[in-house]
């Protein structure tokens, strides 16, 4: 059958005629590329990775050079002193204005800042003691320089966090796409299943409505107990309440659907799918070394270390011997008349030294180192077993694969008999040689064996879309999720 017929098949068996322009027919792509745009989690990764991208973009911007200007533009004092000197009392008035333009460059290779300054103002000052005015124009231009000595560089780490956080997010973001991938695939099916199991109940509904007729008749005609109509009657009702329930979980299994794709839950929908099964050939050899080259939970648990290293320097770093130094060298100018402030300038070279030496904690940076390596230890051990682990889960599948294989062929077989023992017994109880009891019995076995075909097939499917997730490689197109370049890259 080609997959144009098997589709038509499909709509016409689960949708019914009358409700193809009521439902929105979803393929399993079509339910991802909704699921990409709506699923919660999906939403969720995706504003953590934004949160990382503009934390990072933040330190970025940081460490070029920022602009500044600090204003004051009224300064107003009146104070009443006491001169030793002269033993008397005199007032000072006080008026002024300044700005202050700082430009300052963080330097990401030593941790220090060099910073240009220029401070302009203008004051006015009084006072009753000698009855002197005092109006000047001032401007200080100097050029500083802060730089911490024997510390690490906390511009680095911080960086080197930020992108390692943004690698961590990046990783977060794929990982969820394959496990979204995988839950919708799941849901999908299981809105399939449910199809397929309302269509069975429907059809065996109709095989006892038959069977309840032709009872009837037997009756009737008194070529049958009134004992074989109770029955048949039960075996009508029995049949048409699966229908009932199976409708119920079938309405059950597409709410969950849609609301895990982020559809609107009153929406109609229904499914179609071709699931049948080509064996495909899977290497051993190949999908664990894939998987351990590419997997993303490796390059995790090694963000993991190294964030751990990291915390480990800042342990370090508590009660360190460490130095400031401070240089700082300009000009400054002064005169009554703006033109004139620079006419005699003094110079203002400054220097200083400071250290911070840590005399006795009682041991308690080195317990916090202690502590602190212990976490690494434990980030490696959760490295090796989590490599340990992948290559379980791969030769678990690969197994899981080659079984479902043979359940495939067991299950169509059993399938293919059942429908034959039906034919035969149906034919055996329309001659009266056989009980409704019977042939319902008959019934249910032929629906089950149905249902356990499908089942056999989406698991096998599903199997390898799980091999996908776990070896980061497409077996079926034989081509790698995670490019060749990114994985030799990871590699050296």
């Amino acid at each position: 059958m080609n997959n144009k017929r098997f589709y038509i098949l499909i709509i016409l068996m689960f949708l019914g005629v009358g409700s193809l322009f009521a439902q929105q027919l979803l393929t399993l792509e079509s339910a991802l590329q909704i699921a990409s745009r709506n699923s919660p989690d999906i939403r969720r990764s995706l504003l953590n990775l934004e949160r990382s991208q503009e934390s990072l973009n933040a330190q970025n911007a940081a460490l070029k050079s920022q602009f500044s200007l600090n204003l004051n533009p009224i300064d107003y004092s009146k104070t009443r002193s006491f001169d030793d000197f002269n033993s008397q009392w005199f007032t000072q008035e006080s008026l002024g204005a300044s700005g202050t333009f700082t430009v300052s460059q963080p330097i990401l290779l030593t941790d220090g800042t060099l910073a240009l300054n220029n401070r302009f103002g203008w004051q006015r000052s009084t006072s009753d003691f000698n009855n002197v005015e005092d109006r000047s124009f001032s401007n200080n231009l100097y050029l500083s320089l802060n730089q911490p000595l024997f510390t690490y560089n906390r511009l680095k780490l911080e960086l080197k966090e930020l992108e390692l956080d943004l690698e961590n997010a990046n990783l977060s973001y794929a990982m969820q796409k394959l496990n979204l991938e995988k839950s919708v695939t799941q849901f999908f099916y299981n809105v399939y299943l449910a199809q397929m199991s309302l269509s069975i109940s429907r059809d065996e509904f109709t095989n006892t409505q038959k069977s309840y007729e032709i009872t009837k008749n037997k009756v009737e005609a008194g070529l049958a107990a009134k004992e074989e109509l109770y029955q048949a009657e039960l075996n009508y009702a029995t049949a048409q309440s699966d229908v009932q329930n199976k409708k119920v979980t079938l309405e059950n299994a597409k709410d969950q659907f849609k609301q895990y794709i982020g559809m609107d839950i009153m929406e109609e929908i229904g499914v179609m799918a071709n699931v049948e099964a080509l064996p495909v050939e899977v290497d051993l050899v190949k999908a664990i070394d894939h998987g351990i080259n590419s997997r993303m939970e490796i390059r995790q648990r090694e963000i993991d270390i190294e964030t751990s290293q990291f915390q480990l320097i800042r342990t370090k770093g508590m009660n360190e011997f460490k130095g400031d130094l401070n240089l700082s060298i300009g000009i400054i100018g002064e005169d009554e008349k703006i033109n004139n402030i620079y006419d005699n300038p003094t110079n203002n070279p400054r220097v200083s030294v400071g250290f911070n030496i840590p005399l006795w904690d009682w041991g308690e940076k080195k317990s916090r180192i202690k502590a602190q390596e212990a976490v690494i230890k434990t980030q490696e051990l959760s490295f090796d077993e989590q490599k340990t682990q992948i290559v379980l889960d791969i030769r678990q599948v690969y197994r899981n694969l080659q079984n479902q294989l043979n359940q495939i062929e067991i299950a169509k077989q059993s399938e293919k008999n059942a429908q034959l023992t039906y034919e035969i017994n149906l034919e055996r109880y329309a001659n009266g040689d056989l009980t409704s009891m019977d042939l319902n019995l008959f019934q249910t076995q032929l629906s089950e064996r149905k249902m356990a075909y499908a089942q056999s097939l989406i698991d096998y499917k599903i199997e390898l879309l799980n091999l996908k997730i776990q070896t980061l490689y497409d077996f079926e197109n034989n081509i790698g999720i995670v490019p060749e370049e990114i994985i030799e890259k990871r590699q050296k």
